[in-house]
């Protein structure tokens, strides 16, 4: 009877969200039907064309790559992408993550300055409260610590960074995925 409730929401959830025909089985379903309710009848983040949780804000949608999963379904994220926002499979975004491409002129704070867009890699975990700034790039298999500032890039992967501003902490072991 589970599996037929789960089949039945995982319906429900394409129906919101068509494009997540082509997204893993893993997907949340009930945050998801909760975002879908909230970003198609309530119009908060109605531009997003994926789930997004409605404490998030994402700016420039069109401009992020994303993987497998849906970055800004964690509460109370910040992505502004309009310098762009690659991310790979299987990359993990926790709760208050700031991703932010695209920074202010300091000579004058009404101009932006265009810059590399911010690369992320694949099975990569990106903690709470973590700040991603513009162009960093990030490798595979790159866990960041919760409240890290990353303000330049960290391409070779399977390392675990932080600290303000971040900085590598260890090297890890490749990724290593489950097997169901």
């Amino acid at each position: 009877m589970k599996k037929i409730i789960k089949i039945i929401l995982q319906r429900l959830c394409v129906l919101v969200f068509p494009e997540l025909k082509t997204t893993p089985e893993n997907i949340p379903v009930l945050t998801t039907l909760k975002c879908g309710v909230i970003q198609k009848i309530f119009r908060i983040n109605a531009h997003v064309p994926w789930p997004v949780h409605w404490t998030s804000q994402i700016r420039e949608p069109s401009k992020i790559k994303r993987g497998t999963r849906f970055p800004g379904l964690s509460l109370n994220c910040y992505i502004d992408a309009r310098n762009g926002i690659l991310i790979g499979k299987n990359t993990w975004i926790g709760p208050r993550v700031s991703l932010i491409s695209m920074n202010h002129d300091i000579e004058n704070f009404n101009n932006y300055i265009k810059t590399t867009p911010i690369i992320i890699g694949a099975n990569c975990w990106i903690a709470a409260n973590a700040t991603l700034l513009p162009g960093v790039e990030l490798g595979d298999h790159t866990v960041v610590a919760a409240g890290a500032v990353v303000n330049k890039s960290f391409p070779s992967g399977n390392q675990i960074i932080g600290g303000v501003p971040a900085k590598v902490i260890q090297a890890i072991n490749p990724y290593a995925p489950s097997e169901k």
